[in-house]
């Protein structure tokens, strides 16, 4: 989708001694002494607007709104393991909806790679004593190998910035679609959140899976103690989990206006949340329209991701997110009221997501000045966020209640191509 326009990945490399140590050592010794890793990726995502226990109909109700095929697919995301899990055959607007909550967890055993495994939860989770830790199907593709498809747009794209009720001096920036990608791609451009997931492959086990359909719910919570059990799993693997690694609260998001004036948000704060950043997307006649929060100038395209919270501060003093403490933002009017006097509103998709904390243990627990070489028997790494969407100027809660929204906050029409901008809308 818009997002992967300009698709980069940014791998961590380890540094030059650690590699020159492990270079000197046979392969059948590292997987000896390597250490046992868990990466667990807990993400929370909503429909601003719509009540909670409605949620998980958000995609059937807007596949029947914007011309989907209706429900017949269900999708599992993961994302510590980079996965994309589809279950079911029929194609549907609904698969562009994650589940409210998702728990993904990905365990690399070098005694014994690509082995079943198990993490053993608390009750407070609510889904049973373990959650069962499966290698990936031998057709599994690493995702994100082929671009993701743009809509069809003939026209240009507009790029407007900034918090603001109006559209600051210099913008939009302006992509025609007819000129050579060469030309623009750089207007594009902008930061990426780092790509930091488990490169799985066979060695891998995983959650969730095709063996495990059993879903987070609503006050599903992993504050207590967990342990991976499995073949060449160290017995010492346990760690206890607090309020820092668990699920982060939904962001509640609220709207006011429509898409011909200034369309104000606000929020309430969310619970650890690191900072913030909005972005929209929207169609007006055949230009895209995109609004980023940050006051850089910055796209936006790239920050809908996990992100390190040393990252998160520093982008904030660069001005491409929001502070912590920021609850409110503005879209500048008109951007998205569809260009010409008369005709239909735009209407646009916008996405909000709020950066949680990163937390890491391990056994032993690492020195404050680590000797050269050392490294520990195991290590897990817990990551959150939080990400909700809304259709601007759309009065989602009264839509999926049956109530009619005031007159005056209807939009008076929706992008011509709302499907495809739906889809993939969460992004990674």
């Amino acid at each position: 989708m818009v997002q992967r326009i300009s698709e980069h990945v940014v791998q961590s490399l380890q540094p030059l001694a650690a590699a020159a140590v492990l270079a000197s050592v046979p392969l059948a010794a590292q997987a000896q002494t390597a250490p046992t890793q868990l990466w667990i990726d807990l993400s929370t995502s909503t429909m601003a607007g719509m009540p909670e226990f409605m949620q998980g109909g958000v995609g059937g109700m807007l596949s029947g709104i914007f011309g989907g095929a209706g429900a017949g697919a269900s999708q599992v995301y993961g994302h510590a393991s980079g996965r994309f899990i589809q279950q079911g055959s029929t194609p549907s607007l609904s698969g562009a909806f994650p589940p409210s909550r998702v728990i993904d967890v990905a365990l690399y055993n070098p005694r014994k790679p690509g082995v079943e495994a198990a993490l053993a939860i608390p009750p407070t989770m609510g889904m049973g004593e373990q959650l069962p830790l499966v290698p990936p199907s031998p057709s599994y593709k690493e995702p994100g190998e082929a671009p993701a498809e743009m809509p069809d747009i003939k026209g240009r794209i507009l790029i407007y910035w900034g918090c603001g009720e109006a559209v600051r001096n210099g913008q939009p920036k302006v992509i025609n679609l007819s000129n050579n990608p060469t030309q623009w791609a750089g207007l594009l451009a902008g930061r990426m959140a780092p790509e930091r997931a488990a490169k799985v492959g066979p060695q891998h086990a995983l959650y969730p899976n095709e063996k495990n359909k059993v879903n987070a719910k609503v006050d599903t919570s992993l504050q207590g103690q967990h342990q991976v059990r499995g073949d060449g799993v160290p017995e010492s693997m346990q760690f206890t989990l607090a309020e820092r690694q668990d699920l982060m609260p939904v962001i509640q998001l609220q709207q006011q206006g429509d898409p011909t004036q200034s369309i104000r948000l606000n929020w309430q704060p969310v619970a650890r949340a690191s900072a913030y950043h909005l972005h929209a997307m929207g169609m007006a006649g055949q230009d895209m329209v995109l609004w980023s929060s940050a006051e850089n100038g910055d796209a936006g395209l790239g920050l809908f991701d996990y992100l390190p919270e040393a990252t998160a501060a520093k982008w904030v003093k660069d001005k491409v997110l929001l502070s912590p403490e920021t609850t409110q933002c503005a879209v500048p009017k008109g951007i998205f009221a569809g260009g010409q006097p008369g005709k239909e509103a735009g209407g646009a998709m916008l996405r909000m997501i709020a950066y949680g904390p990163e937390s890491y243990f391990s056994h032993p627990a690492r020195p404050a000045k680590p000797p050269a070489g050392w490294q520990p028997e195991w290590s897990v790494r817990v990551r959150a966020k939080s990400q909700t969407m809304a259709v601007l100027g759309l009065d989602m809660a009264g839509m999926a209640t049956g109530r009619e929204a005031p007159q005056e906050e209807k939009p008076s029409g929706l992008p011509g191509a709302a499907g495809s901008i739906l889809r993939g809308i969460f992004g990674r």
